[in-house]
Protein backbone atom coordinates (compact mmCIF):
# COMPACT_ATOMS: atom_id res chain seq x y z
CA UNK A 1 0.00 0.00 0.00
CA UNK A 2 0.87 3.60 -0.56
CA UNK A 3 0.03 6.75 1.01
CA UNK A 4 -1.27 10.01 -0.94
CA UNK A 5 -2.79 12.92 0.66
CA UNK A 6 -6.19 15.00 -1.47
CA UNK A 7 -7.52 18.05 -0.01
CA UNK A 8 -5.04 17.48 3.01
CA UNK A 9 -6.12 14.08 4.19
CA UNK A 10 -3.74 11.39 4.32
CA UNK A 11 -5.42 8.28 2.45
CA UNK A 12 -3.96 4.78 1.23
CA UNK A 13 -4.25 2.85 -2.07
CA UNK A 14 -2.85 -0.22 -3.78
CA UNK A 15 0.16 1.00 -5.92
CA UNK A 16 -1.17 1.02 -9.57
CA UNK A 17 -4.57 2.62 -8.48
CA UNK A 18 -5.22 6.25 -10.84
CA UNK A 19 -5.91 9.34 -8.76
CA UNK A 20 -9.67 9.09 -9.82
CA UNK A 21 -10.04 5.50 -8.37
CA UNK A 22 -7.89 6.14 -5.25
CA UNK A 23 -10.28 9.14 -4.54
CA UNK A 24 -13.58 7.27 -5.19
CA UNK A 25 -12.27 4.77 -2.83
CA UNK A 26 -11.86 6.96 0.19
CA UNK A 27 -15.16 8.67 -0.71
CA UNK A 28 -13.81 11.73 -2.82
CA UNK A 29 -15.95 12.83 -5.71
CA UNK A 30 -14.07 13.87 -9.19
CA UNK A 31 -16.43 15.17 -12.00
CA UNK A 32 -15.79 13.25 -15.18
CA UNK A 33 -17.34 12.79 -18.26
CA UNK A 34 -15.51 10.16 -20.50
CA UNK A 35 -14.13 8.15 -17.27
CA UNK A 36 -15.93 4.73 -16.94
CA UNK A 37 -14.92 1.94 -14.37
CA UNK A 38 -15.77 -0.77 -16.76
CA UNK A 39 -14.05 1.13 -19.63
CA UNK A 40 -10.74 1.62 -21.05
CA UNK A 41 -9.42 4.96 -20.00
CA UNK A 42 -9.85 7.93 -22.76
CA UNK A 43 -8.90 11.22 -20.67
CA UNK A 44 -10.14 13.41 -23.53
CA UNK A 45 -13.10 15.04 -21.45
CA UNK A 46 -10.45 17.11 -19.08
CA UNK A 47 -13.32 17.71 -16.33
CA UNK A 48 -11.15 15.26 -13.61
CA UNK A 49 -8.31 17.90 -14.01
CA UNK A 50 -6.75 18.29 -9.90
CA UNK A 51 -3.31 19.97 -8.81
CA UNK A 52 -0.43 17.70 -7.68
CA UNK A 53 2.17 19.08 -5.69
CA UNK A 54 5.57 19.38 -8.18
CA UNK A 55 4.13 19.20 -11.18
CA UNK A 56 3.57 22.58 -13.03
CA UNK A 57 0.53 22.01 -15.26
CA UNK A 58 -3.21 20.14 -13.75
CA UNK A 59 -3.62 16.23 -14.68
CA UNK A 60 -5.97 14.19 -15.73
CA UNK A 61 -6.98 12.19 -12.71
CA UNK A 62 -8.37 9.20 -14.41
CA UNK A 63 -4.97 8.82 -16.12
CA UNK A 64 -2.42 9.82 -13.74
CA UNK A 65 -1.18 6.85 -11.73
CA UNK A 66 -0.87 7.49 -7.62
CA UNK A 67 3.01 7.36 -6.34
CA UNK A 68 4.10 7.21 -2.70
CA UNK A 69 3.65 10.62 -0.93
CA UNK A 70 2.09 12.38 -3.53
CA UNK A 71 -0.10 15.46 -2.60
CA UNK A 72 -2.87 16.59 -4.63
CA UNK A 73 -5.61 18.86 -4.41
CA UNK A 74 -9.30 18.19 -6.39
CA UNK A 75 -10.99 22.18 -5.25
CA UNK A 76 -7.97 24.12 -5.49
CA UNK A 77 -8.76 27.31 -7.40
CA UNK A 78 -6.69 26.31 -10.12
CA UNK A 79 -8.56 23.22 -10.63
CA UNK A 80 -11.80 24.89 -10.11
CA UNK A 81 -10.73 27.62 -12.40
CA UNK A 82 -10.14 24.63 -14.74
CA UNK A 83 -13.27 22.92 -14.83
CA UNK A 84 -15.01 25.99 -15.49
CA UNK A 85 -13.25 26.67 -18.47
CA UNK A 86 -14.08 23.02 -19.49
CA UNK A 87 -17.69 23.47 -18.65
CA UNK A 88 -17.73 26.46 -21.18
CA UNK A 89 -16.19 25.09 -23.71
CA UNK A 90 -18.40 21.83 -23.90
CA UNK A 91 -21.69 24.33 -23.37
CA UNK A 92 -20.58 26.41 -26.43
CA UNK A 93 -22.58 24.44 -29.06
CA UNK A 94 -24.45 22.55 -26.88
CA UNK A 95 -28.14 23.53 -27.62
CA UNK A 96 -30.64 24.43 -24.86
CA UNK A 97 -32.63 21.04 -25.10
CA UNK A 98 -33.49 21.11 -21.24
CA UNK A 99 -36.51 21.30 -21.51
CA UNK A 100 -37.43 18.82 -24.34
CA UNK A 101 -34.67 16.04 -23.20
CA UNK A 102 -35.30 12.73 -21.83
CA UNK A 103 -31.95 12.90 -20.28
CA UNK A 104 -32.93 16.02 -17.99
CA UNK A 105 -32.66 14.94 -14.15
CA UNK A 106 -29.77 12.29 -15.12
CA UNK A 107 -27.68 14.28 -16.70
CA UNK A 108 -24.40 14.71 -16.08
CA UNK A 109 -23.89 17.68 -18.34
CA UNK A 110 -26.97 19.61 -16.46
CA UNK A 111 -25.49 18.71 -13.22
CA UNK A 112 -21.83 19.47 -13.49
CA UNK A 113 -23.34 22.61 -15.00
CA UNK A 114 -24.98 23.74 -11.96
CA UNK A 115 -22.18 22.56 -9.81
CA UNK A 116 -19.20 23.28 -11.68
CA UNK A 117 -20.06 25.82 -14.44
CA UNK A 118 -18.98 29.27 -14.52
CA UNK A 119 -22.77 30.28 -14.65
CA UNK A 120 -22.13 32.70 -17.45
CA UNK A 121 -20.71 32.34 -21.12
CA UNK A 122 -18.78 34.47 -23.50
CA UNK A 123 -19.37 32.88 -26.45
CA UNK A 124 -22.52 35.19 -28.49
CA UNK A 125 -21.60 33.52 -32.33
CA UNK A 126 -23.90 31.09 -33.94
CA UNK A 127 -23.56 27.69 -32.21
CA UNK A 128 -22.53 24.82 -34.65
CA UNK A 129 -25.93 22.84 -35.84
CA UNK A 130 -25.80 18.87 -36.14
CA UNK A 131 -28.08 16.33 -37.21
CA UNK A 132 -31.07 15.19 -34.67
CA UNK A 133 -33.18 12.47 -34.13
CA UNK A 134 -31.19 10.35 -35.90
CA UNK A 135 -31.93 6.46 -35.65
CA UNK A 136 -28.36 4.93 -35.44
CA UNK A 137 -30.40 1.58 -34.98
CA UNK A 138 -33.89 0.15 -34.03
CA UNK A 139 -33.93 1.12 -30.35
CA UNK A 140 -31.63 4.30 -30.08
CA UNK A 141 -31.81 7.31 -31.26
CA UNK A 142 -28.95 9.66 -31.52
CA UNK A 143 -28.67 13.34 -31.30
CA UNK A 144 -25.14 15.05 -32.64
CA UNK A 145 -25.88 18.23 -31.07
CA UNK A 146 -25.76 17.50 -27.43
CA UNK A 147 -22.63 14.69 -28.01
CA UNK A 148 -19.60 15.88 -26.20
CA UNK A 149 -17.05 13.68 -27.63
CA UNK A 150 -16.50 11.59 -24.31
CA UNK A 151 -16.51 8.37 -26.78
CA UNK A 152 -17.98 5.79 -23.98
CA UNK A 153 -20.30 4.27 -26.57
CA UNK A 154 -17.42 3.83 -28.89
CA UNK A 155 -15.34 1.78 -26.19
CA UNK A 156 -18.43 -0.41 -24.95
CA UNK A 157 -18.82 -1.40 -28.25
CA UNK A 158 -15.64 -2.33 -28.94
CA UNK A 159 -14.23 -3.87 -25.50
CA UNK A 160 -17.53 -5.13 -23.89
CA UNK A 161 -19.22 -5.96 -26.93
CA UNK A 162 -16.07 -6.80 -28.91
CA UNK A 163 -18.41 -5.29 -32.30
CA UNK A 164 -17.21 -2.22 -32.84
CA UNK A 165 -20.14 -0.37 -35.11
CA UNK A 166 -19.43 2.96 -33.47
CA UNK A 167 -16.66 5.71 -34.81
CA UNK A 168 -15.85 9.48 -34.48
CA UNK A 169 -16.14 11.45 -37.96
CA UNK A 170 -15.51 15.16 -38.36
CA UNK A 171 -12.56 16.97 -36.97
CA UNK A 172 -13.12 19.82 -34.42
CA UNK A 173 -16.12 21.27 -33.49
CA UNK A 174 -17.75 19.39 -36.08
CA UNK A 175 -16.98 15.91 -35.10
CA UNK A 176 -20.15 13.17 -34.07
CA UNK A 177 -20.33 9.66 -33.04
CA UNK A 178 -21.71 7.49 -36.34
CA UNK A 179 -22.26 4.13 -37.37
CA UNK A 180 -19.75 2.72 -39.85
CA UNK A 181 -21.05 2.80 -43.37
CA UNK A 182 -23.75 0.46 -44.31
CA UNK A 183 -24.12 -0.72 -40.78
CA UNK A 184 -26.70 -0.32 -37.96
CA UNK A 185 -26.36 -0.51 -34.22
CA UNK A 186 -28.28 -3.97 -33.96
CA UNK A 187 -26.92 -5.96 -31.16
CA UNK A 188 -28.62 -7.58 -28.05
CA UNK A 189 -26.87 -5.09 -25.76
CA UNK A 190 -27.35 -1.52 -27.92
CA UNK A 191 -29.21 -0.09 -25.35
CA UNK A 192 -26.41 0.04 -22.32
CA UNK A 193 -25.06 3.46 -24.69
CA UNK A 194 -28.04 5.30 -23.22
CA UNK A 195 -26.80 4.80 -19.61
CA UNK A 196 -23.23 5.35 -20.33
CA UNK A 197 -23.95 8.39 -22.13
CA UNK A 198 -23.58 11.06 -19.58
CA UNK A 199 -26.00 13.96 -21.81
CA UNK A 200 -29.09 13.59 -23.82
CA UNK A 201 -27.16 12.69 -27.11
CA UNK A 202 -28.20 8.57 -26.84
CA UNK A 203 -32.02 8.15 -25.87
CA UNK A 204 -34.14 5.14 -25.94
CA UNK A 205 -37.00 5.15 -28.69
CA UNK A 206 -39.39 3.47 -26.61
CA UNK A 207 -39.55 5.81 -23.77
CA UNK A 208 -38.64 8.98 -25.40
CA UNK A 209 -41.02 11.75 -24.12
CA UNK A 210 -42.92 8.94 -22.05
CA UNK A 211 -42.47 10.68 -18.26
CA UNK A 212 -39.79 12.96 -16.65
CA UNK A 213 -37.31 10.91 -14.88
CA UNK A 214 -39.20 13.02 -11.17
CA UNK A 215 -42.44 11.88 -12.35
CA UNK A 216 -41.65 8.12 -11.83
CA UNK A 217 -40.83 5.98 -8.61
CA UNK A 218 -38.18 3.82 -8.48
CA UNK A 219 -38.00 0.61 -6.95
CA UNK A 220 -34.89 -2.39 -6.96
CA UNK A 221 -35.67 -5.42 -8.44
CA UNK A 222 -34.61 -8.26 -10.54
CA UNK A 223 -35.29 -8.50 -14.31
CA UNK A 224 -37.48 -11.93 -15.19
CA UNK A 225 -36.16 -12.00 -18.66
CA UNK A 226 -33.66 -14.83 -17.70
CA UNK A 227 -31.82 -17.09 -15.45
CA UNK A 228 -29.28 -14.57 -14.95
CA UNK A 229 -31.74 -12.64 -13.09
CA UNK A 230 -30.00 -8.98 -13.59
CA UNK A 231 -30.24 -6.37 -10.57
CA UNK A 232 -32.60 -3.54 -12.12
CA UNK A 233 -34.45 -0.50 -11.68
CA UNK A 234 -37.88 -0.31 -12.44
CA UNK A 235 -39.62 3.04 -13.12
CA UNK A 236 -43.42 3.84 -12.75
CA UNK A 237 -45.80 6.55 -13.00
CA UNK A 238 -49.26 5.89 -12.34
CA UNK A 239 -49.20 2.14 -11.47
CA UNK A 240 -47.59 1.63 -14.99
CA UNK A 241 -44.15 0.31 -15.95
CA UNK A 242 -42.87 2.71 -18.22
CA UNK A 243 -38.81 1.24 -18.50
CA UNK A 244 -36.46 -0.74 -16.96
CA UNK A 245 -33.05 0.24 -16.51
CA UNK A 246 -29.76 -1.96 -14.71
CA UNK A 247 -28.89 -1.85 -11.69
CA UNK A 248 -25.31 -1.92 -10.55
CA UNK A 249 -24.35 -5.46 -9.20
CA UNK A 250 -20.47 -6.57 -9.59
CA UNK A 251 -21.37 -10.37 -9.11
CA UNK A 252 -24.60 -10.65 -11.48
CA UNK A 253 -24.68 -8.17 -14.22
CA UNK A 254 -22.18 -5.45 -14.10
CA UNK A 255 -23.99 -2.07 -14.68
CA UNK A 256 -25.12 -3.49 -18.26
CA UNK A 257 -28.12 -5.66 -19.34
CA UNK A 258 -29.72 -6.70 -22.16
CA UNK A 259 -31.95 -5.11 -24.87
CA UNK A 260 -34.71 -7.87 -24.46
CA UNK A 261 -34.79 -7.08 -20.84
CA UNK A 262 -35.17 -3.52 -21.06
CA UNK A 263 -38.10 -3.77 -23.58
CA UNK A 264 -40.05 -6.64 -23.44
CA UNK A 265 -39.33 -9.16 -20.39
CA UNK A 266 -41.37 -6.80 -17.95
CA UNK A 267 -44.37 -5.79 -20.72
CA UNK A 268 -46.92 -9.32 -19.04
CA UNK A 269 -47.04 -6.86 -15.59
CA UNK A 270 -49.71 -5.55 -17.46
CA UNK A 271 -50.78 -6.15 -20.97
CA UNK A 272 -54.06 -6.97 -22.24
CA UNK A 273 -53.77 -10.66 -21.25
CA UNK A 274 -53.06 -9.87 -17.62
CA UNK A 275 -55.43 -11.48 -15.40
CA UNK A 276 -57.45 -9.27 -13.11
CA UNK A 277 -59.64 -11.19 -10.86
CA UNK A 278 -60.31 -14.71 -9.59
CA UNK A 279 -62.86 -16.45 -12.51
CA UNK A 280 -65.29 -19.60 -12.43
CA UNK A 281 -65.62 -21.63 -15.50
CA UNK A 282 -69.89 -21.94 -15.13
CA UNK A 283 -72.25 -24.23 -16.58
CA UNK A 284 -71.58 -23.56 -20.75
CA UNK A 285 -68.05 -22.49 -20.87
CA UNK A 286 -68.63 -18.98 -19.60
CA UNK A 287 -66.12 -17.93 -17.05
CA UNK A 288 -67.54 -15.48 -14.31
CA UNK A 289 -65.13 -13.32 -12.08
CA UNK A 290 -65.90 -14.04 -8.30
CA UNK A 291 -64.56 -12.64 -5.70
CA UNK A 292 -61.85 -14.63 -3.55
CA UNK A 293 -63.96 -15.84 -0.42
CA UNK A 294 -65.93 -17.59 -3.62
CA UNK A 295 -62.86 -18.84 -5.91
CA UNK A 296 -61.03 -19.90 -2.77
CA UNK A 297 -63.68 -22.30 -1.40
CA UNK A 298 -64.54 -23.46 -4.77
CA UNK A 299 -61.25 -24.61 -5.48
CA UNK A 300 -60.44 -26.25 -2.24
CA UNK A 301 -63.91 -28.54 -3.33
CA UNK A 302 -63.02 -29.45 -6.49
CA UNK A 303 -59.33 -30.73 -5.07
CA UNK A 304 -60.94 -32.81 -2.32
CA UNK A 305 -63.63 -34.28 -5.31
CA UNK A 306 -60.04 -34.78 -6.88
CA UNK A 307 -58.41 -36.07 -3.68
CA UNK A 308 -59.56 -40.19 -4.84
CA UNK A 309 -57.96 -40.23 -7.95
CA UNK A 310 -54.40 -38.53 -8.64
CA UNK A 311 -53.27 -34.84 -8.84
CA UNK A 312 -50.54 -33.68 -10.80
CA UNK A 313 -48.66 -30.12 -9.64
CA UNK A 314 -46.95 -27.94 -12.40
CA UNK A 315 -44.72 -24.83 -10.77
CA UNK A 316 -43.19 -21.99 -12.79
CA UNK A 317 -39.46 -20.73 -12.75
CA UNK A 318 -41.69 -17.40 -12.77
CA UNK A 319 -42.46 -18.09 -9.20
CA UNK A 320 -40.97 -16.53 -6.31
CA UNK A 321 -39.08 -18.97 -3.68
CA UNK A 322 -41.66 -18.26 -1.52
CA UNK A 323 -44.05 -19.24 -3.64
CA UNK A 324 -42.38 -22.38 -4.96
CA UNK A 325 -41.71 -23.44 -1.42
CA UNK A 326 -45.88 -22.81 -0.71
CA UNK A 327 -46.71 -24.92 -3.51
CA UNK A 328 -44.36 -28.09 -2.88
CA UNK A 329 -45.50 -27.99 0.95
CA UNK A 330 -49.07 -27.88 -0.31
CA UNK A 331 -48.41 -30.57 -2.79
CA UNK A 332 -46.79 -32.93 -0.07
CA UNK A 333 -49.01 -31.83 3.08
CA UNK A 334 -52.55 -30.89 1.85
CA UNK A 335 -52.94 -32.77 -1.64
CA UNK A 336 -50.47 -35.31 -0.84
CA UNK A 337 -49.15 -36.12 -4.36
CA UNK A 338 -45.71 -36.70 -5.55
CA UNK A 339 -46.23 -35.60 -8.82
CA UNK A 340 -44.86 -32.10 -8.95
CA UNK A 341 -42.87 -30.68 -11.34
CA UNK A 342 -41.49 -26.96 -13.04
CA UNK A 343 -42.19 -26.22 -16.87
CA UNK A 344 -39.10 -25.60 -18.28
CA UNK A 345 -38.84 -22.61 -21.18
CA UNK A 346 -35.42 -22.40 -23.10
CA UNK A 347 -34.36 -20.68 -25.58
CA UNK A 348 -31.02 -22.01 -27.08
CA UNK A 349 -30.73 -19.31 -29.57
CA UNK A 350 -31.09 -16.34 -27.10
CA UNK A 351 -27.75 -17.80 -24.94
CA UNK A 352 -24.22 -15.74 -25.72
CA UNK A 353 -21.52 -15.63 -23.66
CA UNK A 354 -22.17 -12.09 -21.96
CA UNK A 355 -25.34 -12.03 -20.14
CA UNK A 356 -28.15 -13.75 -21.61
CA UNK A 357 -28.92 -17.50 -20.83
CA UNK A 358 -31.02 -20.29 -22.79
CA UNK A 359 -32.88 -20.41 -19.80
CA UNK A 360 -35.84 -17.97 -19.64
CA UNK A 361 -37.09 -17.67 -16.19
CA UNK A 362 -35.36 -15.68 -13.76
CA UNK A 363 -36.34 -18.50 -10.57
CA UNK A 364 -35.49 -22.07 -12.10
CA UNK A 365 -33.05 -22.62 -9.62
CA UNK A 366 -34.76 -21.55 -7.06
CA UNK A 367 -37.81 -23.10 -7.21
CA UNK A 368 -36.43 -26.61 -7.66
CA UNK A 369 -33.91 -25.63 -4.59
CA UNK A 370 -37.25 -24.67 -2.31
CA UNK A 371 -38.86 -28.35 -3.56
CA UNK A 372 -40.72 -28.01 -7.07
CA UNK A 373 -38.99 -31.12 -7.85
CA UNK A 374 -40.03 -34.40 -8.19
CA UNK A 375 -38.16 -36.99 -5.63
CA UNK A 376 -37.14 -39.33 -8.39
CA UNK A 377 -38.08 -39.62 -12.92
CA UNK A 378 -41.04 -41.09 -11.79
CA UNK A 379 -42.93 -38.43 -10.61
CA UNK A 380 -41.36 -35.13 -12.83
CA UNK A 381 -42.40 -33.94 -16.14
CA UNK A 382 -42.55 -36.37 -17.93
CA UNK A 383 -44.45 -38.61 -16.40
CA UNK A 384 -46.87 -35.99 -15.55
CA UNK A 385 -47.67 -35.39 -18.91
CA UNK A 386 -47.79 -38.73 -19.98
CA UNK A 387 -49.96 -39.28 -17.45
CA UNK A 388 -52.47 -35.88 -18.50
CA UNK A 389 -52.32 -37.56 -21.89
CA UNK A 390 -53.31 -41.24 -20.87
CA UNK A 391 -56.06 -39.73 -18.68
CA UNK A 392 -54.74 -40.69 -15.55
CA UNK A 393 -54.90 -37.52 -13.26
CA UNK A 394 -58.41 -36.41 -12.05
CA UNK A 395 -56.95 -33.01 -11.30
CA UNK A 396 -54.13 -30.11 -12.23
CA UNK A 397 -52.67 -27.42 -10.27
CA UNK A 398 -50.78 -25.28 -12.23
CA UNK A 399 -48.91 -21.50 -11.42
CA UNK A 400 -48.05 -20.64 -15.17
CA UNK A 401 -47.39 -22.17 -18.50
CA UNK A 402 -45.49 -19.99 -20.73
CA UNK A 403 -45.03 -20.14 -24.76
CA UNK A 404 -46.89 -22.64 -27.18
CA UNK A 405 -45.85 -25.79 -28.28
CA UNK A 406 -47.77 -27.22 -24.85
CA UNK A 407 -50.20 -30.18 -26.84
CA UNK A 408 -50.97 -31.77 -23.82
CA UNK A 409 -53.20 -29.15 -22.56
CA UNK A 410 -56.20 -30.01 -25.04
CA UNK A 411 -55.87 -33.98 -24.32
CA UNK A 412 -55.27 -32.95 -20.45
CA UNK A 413 -58.53 -30.62 -20.24
CA UNK A 414 -60.62 -33.36 -21.69
CA UNK A 415 -59.31 -35.99 -19.49
CA UNK A 416 -59.39 -33.60 -16.09
CA UNK A 417 -61.88 -33.17 -13.57
CA UNK A 418 -60.36 -30.16 -12.27
CA UNK A 419 -57.96 -27.90 -13.86
CA UNK A 420 -56.63 -25.05 -11.31
CA UNK A 421 -54.65 -22.14 -12.67
CA UNK A 422 -52.75 -20.21 -10.15
CA UNK A 423 -51.06 -17.31 -12.85
CA UNK A 424 -50.85 -14.07 -13.87
CA UNK A 425 -51.38 -14.06 -17.70
CA UNK A 426 -53.35 -15.74 -20.28
CA UNK A 427 -52.16 -18.99 -21.56
CA UNK A 428 -53.23 -22.49 -22.98
CA UNK A 429 -53.90 -23.52 -20.09
CA UNK A 430 -55.71 -20.85 -18.56
CA UNK A 431 -57.95 -21.09 -21.38
CA UNK A 432 -59.09 -24.51 -20.61
CA UNK A 433 -59.24 -23.99 -16.28
CA UNK A 434 -61.97 -24.18 -14.13
CA UNK A 435 -61.00 -22.12 -11.77
CA UNK A 436 -58.61 -18.79 -12.00
CA UNK A 437 -56.33 -17.46 -9.18
CA UNK A 438 -54.64 -14.50 -10.07
CA UNK A 439 -51.26 -14.32 -8.91
CA UNK A 440 -48.63 -11.34 -8.42
CA UNK A 441 -45.80 -10.85 -10.74
CA UNK A 442 -42.30 -9.72 -9.99
CA UNK A 443 -43.39 -6.35 -9.96
CA UNK A 444 -45.77 -6.87 -7.36
CA UNK A 445 -44.29 -8.62 -4.60
CA UNK A 446 -42.10 -8.71 -2.03
CA UNK A 447 -40.04 -12.42 -2.15
CA UNK A 448 -36.63 -13.70 -3.52
CA UNK A 449 -35.07 -15.24 -6.87
CA UNK A 450 -31.79 -17.44 -7.57
CA UNK A 451 -30.48 -17.23 -10.76
CA UNK A 452 -28.04 -19.59 -12.42
CA UNK A 453 -25.10 -18.84 -10.44
CA UNK A 454 -26.89 -19.86 -7.19
CA UNK A 455 -27.03 -16.41 -6.06
CA UNK A 456 -30.16 -14.98 -4.32
CA UNK A 457 -31.76 -11.56 -4.76
CA UNK A 458 -35.00 -9.37 -3.51
CA UNK A 459 -37.71 -8.68 -5.41
CA UNK A 460 -39.64 -5.26 -4.22
CA UNK A 461 -43.13 -4.62 -5.49
CA UNK A 462 -43.13 -1.22 -7.95
CA UNK A 463 -47.01 -1.99 -8.69
CA UNK A 464 -49.92 -1.20 -6.86
CA UNK A 465 -52.47 -4.04 -6.04
CA UNK A 466 -55.95 -3.63 -4.78
CA UNK A 467 -59.07 -5.83 -4.41
CA UNK A 468 -61.81 -4.38 -7.37
CA UNK A 469 -62.03 -4.82 -11.08
CA UNK A 470 -64.03 -2.77 -12.95
CA UNK A 471 -65.69 -4.74 -15.54
CA UNK A 472 -68.69 -7.06 -14.29
CA UNK A 473 -71.49 -9.94 -15.67
CA UNK A 474 -70.24 -12.97 -17.21
CA UNK A 475 -67.95 -13.48 -20.28
CA UNK A 476 -66.14 -16.05 -22.38
CA UNK A 477 -62.14 -16.17 -21.85
CA UNK A 478 -61.80 -17.00 -25.17
CA UNK A 479 -62.44 -13.60 -26.07
CA UNK A 480 -59.67 -12.80 -23.36
CA UNK A 481 -61.79 -9.88 -22.00
CA UNK A 482 -61.55 -11.52 -18.18
CA UNK A 483 -57.92 -10.33 -18.59
CA UNK A 484 -58.33 -6.90 -19.85
CA UNK A 485 -56.29 -4.11 -18.70
CA UNK A 486 -58.84 -0.76 -18.94
CA UNK A 487 -57.50 2.46 -18.02
CA UNK A 488 -59.62 4.38 -15.37
CA UNK A 489 -60.56 7.99 -16.27
CA UNK A 490 -57.25 9.56 -15.14
CA UNK A 491 -55.27 7.43 -17.42
CA UNK A 492 -53.85 5.16 -14.44
CA UNK A 493 -53.95 1.65 -14.60
CA UNK A 494 -55.96 -0.47 -12.40
CA UNK A 495 -55.00 -2.27 -9.93
CA UNK A 496 -55.23 -5.83 -10.21
CA UNK A 497 -56.96 -8.14 -7.82
CA UNK A 498 -54.07 -10.58 -7.28
CA UNK A 499 -52.31 -11.96 -4.58
CA UNK A 500 -48.82 -13.32 -4.54
CA UNK A 501 -48.37 -17.52 -4.79
CA UNK A 502 -47.54 -17.99 -1.21
CA UNK A 503 -50.73 -16.14 0.19
CA UNK A 504 -53.21 -17.58 -2.09
CA UNK A 505 -52.00 -21.66 -1.19
CA UNK A 506 -51.53 -20.35 2.67
CA UNK A 507 -55.59 -19.19 2.22
CA UNK A 508 -55.96 -22.74 0.55
CA UNK A 509 -54.82 -24.47 2.74
CA UNK A 510 -57.09 -22.80 5.41
CA UNK A 511 -60.04 -24.25 3.97
CA UNK A 512 -58.67 -28.07 4.57
CA UNK A 513 -58.03 -27.29 8.02
CA UNK A 514 -54.70 -26.52 7.82
CA UNK A 515 -53.24 -23.64 9.36
CA UNK A 516 -49.79 -21.63 7.84
CA UNK A 517 -48.94 -18.70 10.08
CA UNK A 518 -47.69 -17.04 7.68
CA UNK A 519 -47.90 -12.71 7.57
CA UNK A 520 -45.16 -11.85 5.29
CA UNK A 521 -42.63 -13.52 2.77
CA UNK A 522 -40.00 -13.26 5.12
CA UNK A 523 -41.88 -15.50 7.45
CA UNK A 524 -41.94 -17.89 4.59
CA UNK A 525 -38.28 -17.46 3.81
CA UNK A 526 -37.32 -17.92 7.57
CA UNK A 527 -39.10 -21.09 7.24
CA UNK A 528 -37.76 -21.78 3.90
CA UNK A 529 -33.97 -21.47 5.25
CA UNK A 530 -34.89 -23.32 8.10
CA UNK A 531 -36.20 -26.42 6.31
CA UNK A 532 -34.19 -26.59 3.11
CA UNK A 533 -30.43 -27.30 3.24
CA UNK A 534 -29.20 -25.02 0.04
CA UNK A 535 -30.74 -21.54 2.02
CA UNK A 536 -29.81 -22.69 5.84
CA UNK A 537 -28.32 -19.79 7.80
CA UNK A 538 -29.91 -16.94 5.56
CA UNK A 539 -31.56 -14.15 6.68
CA UNK A 540 -33.74 -11.96 4.89
CA UNK A 541 -32.96 -9.04 6.40
CA UNK A 542 -29.17 -9.58 5.22
CA UNK A 543 -29.76 -9.88 1.53
CA UNK A 544 -28.39 -6.74 0.75
CA UNK A 545 -28.93 -4.94 -2.62
CA UNK A 546 -26.42 -7.66 -4.51
CA UNK A 547 -27.71 -10.67 -3.31
CA UNK A 548 -25.87 -12.95 -1.37
CA UNK A 549 -24.63 -16.67 -2.95
CA UNK A 550 -26.06 -20.10 -1.37
CA UNK A 551 -23.74 -22.12 0.27
CA UNK A 552 -21.57 -18.43 0.71
CA UNK A 553 -19.64 -19.10 -2.30
CA UNK A 554 -19.51 -16.05 -4.19
CA UNK A 555 -18.98 -16.12 -8.17
CA UNK A 556 -16.14 -13.49 -9.40
CA UNK A 557 -17.49 -9.96 -10.15
CA UNK A 558 -18.01 -9.51 -14.16
CA UNK A 559 -15.54 -8.33 -16.83
CA UNK A 560 -13.19 -7.28 -13.93
CA UNK A 561 -15.76 -4.58 -12.91
CA UNK A 562 -14.41 -2.28 -10.28
CA UNK A 563 -16.95 0.13 -8.53
CA UNK A 564 -20.27 2.06 -9.33
CA UNK A 565 -19.73 5.71 -11.49
CA UNK A 566 -20.71 7.70 -8.32
CA UNK A 567 -22.69 10.39 -9.30
CA UNK A 568 -22.22 13.72 -7.32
Amino acid sequence: MITITIDGREVRTQPGKTIIEAAFENGVYIPHFCWHPALSVSGNCRMCLVEVDGLPKLVVACATLCTDGMVLRVDSERAIAARHAVMEFLLINHPLDCPICDEAGECKLQDYAYRYGPGESRFDEEKVRQPKRVDIGPHVVFDAERCIACSRCIRFCSEILHDPRLTFVGRGDRVAVATFPGVKLENPYSMNIIELCPVGALTSRDFRFKARVWEMSDTPSVCPGCARGCSVHVWVRRNEILRMTPRENRFVNGTWMCDFGRLESWRHAADENRLMKPALRRAGGIVEPVPWDEALPAAAERLRRAAEGRIAVLGSGFDTCEGAYALARFAREVLRTPFIDSIPYFDPEQEDDFLRRADRTPNTTGARLAGVAPADERYGLAAIVEGLERGEFSALVATDSVGGGNGWIDAARERLESVIFIGRNASPLAERADILLPATNFAEENGTYVNFENRLQLLHPALVTKDGDRRTGPFRLSRLDAFATPFDRWGRMPKRDARPLWRILRDLAGTFGIAWGWEHPRDVFAELAHNVPAFRGLAWDAIGPEGVPLGGEASPPIRSYRYSDIRP
